[in-house]
């Protein structure tokens, strides 16, 4: 059947290609299919791996894009989480559509990606392996999705690829953003709206990049029908950088920047308006006329130089923030005050989404430790194949492929500040071994070691799993449970926070900053179940952004559940305790008053908060 399936592939691929048939999409994968056929001169059935790169070759290949590597990773990270559950892999590839940056999905997903050899090093060159989302985008230079038998060779037809080209600081291609999925249950309107989510966030790592490369200018964000384009200028006004949205808005060209082109000439705002980064200023054309509201950031110099409106009370400021007005959590805010710079181990636990990893770096900025590395690694992202080498490190020539020059490690890495190991309960029970007698002697041992190297960290690990369940049935190092849970703060999901409807305001205000929101959107976002919790709430209300029409994000713009699926329904538990988290909030905490308005006796709900393990204000 495979056999007789890449058949008729080939046979597709060959009518197209003399016009006797075409496929959808305006032409786009058949004008592709043409390339790869008279011009690459390519074989669609033919079989076999795409080309790798050894590591040597890796490391003079990602040389010249390791600054755009650094500025982006923060993105691609969270792009990673957002959509690892829905199987995809996540890679930064340069012009010629060499991988340099990948995180793999979890369990069985992973190995698909690595049989196939989808990952650092492999390349996908439109040239070489035909019509794919990573080749074709690149040649294009525009993002496009590529639909399991629109790959243009036959045995990459069970991989969906959405891909978006990635462009520098000054307009020109850098590389692409590719996610690749092999889950045979995920439609094409499914893999659509993951496309949005990576042009979104392909948007960002743009932007990341312009002001990492223009950190000593001023940078104005300028609206536009098309997206809002990055402006950088100097103190003299002049204009020294754009993106390449701000010069298709403004017609500039490498000659007028070059030129030292007069700022005024195109917007016009009051320039010193501007003393922090997150500052709104009224835009207006050269003629006078409003252009809308734009943001202005000084260079970084100058605000080293500006004292901040906002400056935090304390070091905990960012804790307390993220506590909000959820009892709970501020109980545990409360208890990590109460600890300090003590070197105890802290322990999250919460469902996916509901922002581990930000509190973790919350946890790490209020300690005496926040001026010394905050070091991340998901152990469920990682093959367990490579998180020995990742995690302890390894010396010059350990085993086959290592780097030359050794690798330090995560642990060594993180020495003096902070290990953030998220996932731990999918951490391997050989590498729990290593890490309790990491935790117990203060020194990690790197393969192929001839001695030990002494470490100082702070330990904070996340699961969404029972540890302490795990623990009594084998699944997990009882003594490495006991060591990681110095302190454990559970972190609730969005249905359960008290402060639900606050919650869902700020993120619509950091998300869509421009927009507001109806009142059915209001209703149906108030009302919803976000079983992928903050980071599910964030990606939807950063696509209705993008959606919205006249600046006002609709029921319609609102994509719940993502992915077009069905909305995971709420057992009853979990209903009965969100309905009475949410009486106890409206009536202060009042047990009392709570009881009356949902026709319950004082005691029941006494029982029913009990039972239910809801947290009260004390």
């Amino acid at each position: 059947m495979a056999s007789l399936s890449a058949s008729n592939h080939v046979a597709r691929v060959l009518s197209v290609a003399n016009h006797v048939a075409d496929v959808d999409a305006s032409s786009r994968i058949a004008n592709s299919w043409r390339r790869c056929l008279i011009s690459h001169k390519l074989d669609p059935a033919r079989q076999g791996p795409p080309q790798t790169l050894t590591e040597a070759e890796i490391r003079q290949v990602a040389e010249p894009m390791e600054e755009t590597i650094r500025l982006a990773t923060p993105e691609l990270d969270d792009l990673a989480r957002v959509l690892r559950d829905a199987g995809y892999c996540v890679n930064l590839a340069d012009v010629n559509a060499t991988m340099l940056f990948s995180r793999l999905p979890g369990e069985a997903d992973a190995r698909m990606f690595l049989d196939w050899k989808i990952y650092t090093g492999s390349n996908f060159a439109e040239t070489c392996e035909g019509t794919n989302g990573l080749g074709t985008a690149l040649a294009e230079q525009k993002p496009i999705l590529v639909h399991r038998d629109e790959h243009f060779r036959a045995q990459w037809h069970m991989f969906s690829c959405a891909v978006a080209p990635l462009f520098d600081q000054a307009g020109r291609l850098a590389g692409a953003i590719n996610i690749t999925s092999c889950r045979e249950d995920l439609e094409r309107a499914a893999h659509q709206l993951a496309l949005a989510v990576t042009m979104e966030a392909t948007r960002r790592m743009e932007g990341a990049i312009f002001r990492g490369h223009f950190r000593n200018a001023w940078i104005a964000t300028v609206p536009g029908d098309g997206g809002s384009g990055l402006l950088a200028y100097d103190d003299d006004r002049r204009i020294v950088g754009a993106c390449r949205s701000a010069r298709a808005l403004l017609g500039l060209t490498d000659g007028m920047i070059a030129s030292g082109i007069d700022l005024s000439r195109y917007i016009k705002f009051d320039h010193h308006a501007a003393r922090s980064a997150d500052d709104v200023v009224d835009l207006r054309r050269a003629d006078g006329s409003p252009l809308g509201q734009g943001h202005v950031a000084p260079p970084l110099r100058a605000r080293s130089h500006v004292p901040r409106r906002d400056a935090p009370v304390d070091r905990f400021d960012a804790l307390s923030r993220l506590a909000g007005r959820d009892p709970g959590l501020i109980r545990s805010v409360k208890r990590l005050r109460s600890i300090g710079d003590h070197n105890l181990p802290v322990l999250l636990h919460g469902e996916t989404g509901v922002g581990k990893d930000v509190f973790a770096r919350a946890i790490h900025a209020a300690s005496n430790r926040a001026r010394n590395h905050y070091v991340a690694l998901n152990c469920a992202a990682m093959p367990e194949s490579l998180i020995d080498a990742e995690l302890f490190g390894y010396e010059a020539g350990a085993f086959t492929g290592a780097r030359r020059e050794g690798s330090k490690g995560l642990i060594v890495q993180a020495d003096g500040g902070t290990l953030f190991l998220d996932e731990i309960g999918d951490m391997p029970i050989a590498l729990q071994t290593r890490l309790l007698r990491v935790l117990e002697n203060r020194e990690v041992w790197p393969l192929g070691a001839l001695k030990p190297v002494p470490v100082d960290i702070r330990l904070i690990s996340a699961t969404h799993r029972d540890l302490g369940r795990m623990a009594e049935e084998g699944a997990f190092r009882a003594d490495l449970y006991f060591r990681l849970r110095g302190m454990e703060v559970k972190l609730p999901s969005l249905r359960e926070r008290a402060d639900r409807d606050d919650i869902i305001r700020q993120i619509a205000r950091e998300e869509a900053p421009n927009c507001r929101l109806s009142d059915e959107a209001w209703a149906l976002l108030s009302a919803y179940h976000y079983p992928g919790n903050m980071r599910q709430l964030r990606h939807v209300l950063r696509l209705a952004g993008c959606t919205a029409e006249n600046g006002v994000i609709a029921d319609a713009d609102l994509d719940l559940p993502p992915f077009g699926g069905r909305a995971a329904e709420p057992d009853l538990a979990a209903a009965e305790r969100a309905t009475i988290i949410e009486a106890l909030r409206k009536h202060g905490g009042r047990v009392t008053e709570a009881a009356r308005a949902l026709k319950l006796s004082r005691a029941t709900l006494y029982r029913k908060i009990k039972q239910l393990k809801i947290e009260t204000a004390q």
